[in-house]
């Protein structure tokens, strides 16, 4: 059953990182302003990344991915917070992704279609994507190509609906003052429980 809490992943694999700090900001706005959080920081967590057989023969859950899935499932709001590296989310993000949206708990293929059912509708989602390109850059000249891989082929395939963006950048050679901006913006954000 889902219920009204939030669920912030943090898909940067260095828990030092810039995102960490914004997964942090979004939390603690949310929770000055009542909302229920929960945190999975995916720097902490061990599990295989590599779908070894795709969808072939079944892989193992490690208990991280399957107390990801109970959370995913119990969660009015999605937040992913994660760095564009190489035009996407990081191998991290990618492999948990792979790993946890399953067939059968993410969608589920109908038998002789080319239709699916998609087992996440009532959930939203908010991109928070940091990239070292500028802002502008990303959207008019790489199309957004990571985010919406990420908006469209992932989380509205399964039924996620809004996905809204929030994009920063560039955060290479960005001063500590414009960082406390972001902060304060992404924290704003958690406050207004987008």
């Amino acid at each position: 059953m889902k219920n009204d809490f939030i669920l912030v992943i943090n898909g940067h694999p260095d828990s030092q990182s810039f995102c960490s700090a914004l997964s942090d900001a979004y939390a603690k706005g949310a929770l000055e302003h009542g909302a229920r959080i929960r945190v999975i920081d995916l720097s902490r967590l061990s599990f295989d990344p590599n779908l070894k057989y795709g969808y072939r023969q079944r892989t193992e859950l490690e208990p991280e991915l399957t107390e990801a899935q109970e959370l995913i499932r119990q969660a009015g709001h999605l937040v992913f917070v994660y760095p564009t590296w190489w035009g996407a989310m990081p191998a991290i993000l990618k492999g948990f992704i792979d790993r946890v949206f399953l067939p059968g708990f993410a969608f589920k293929y109908r038998d002789n279609s080319p239709l699916w059912d998609k087992l996440l509708i009532g959930r939203t989602a908010h991109l928070i994507v940091t990239m070292d390109t500028p802002v502008w850059y990303n959207r008019w000249i790489y199309k957004r190509a990571g985010i919406q891989v990420m908006r469209r082929n992932i989380l509205q395939f399964c039924g996620i609906t809004p996905v809204r963006v929030t994009e920063i950048g560039p955060v290479k050679g960005s001063s500590p003052e414009q960082r406390t901006k972001w902060l304060k913006q992404v924290g704003r954000l958690g406050a207004a429980r987008k």
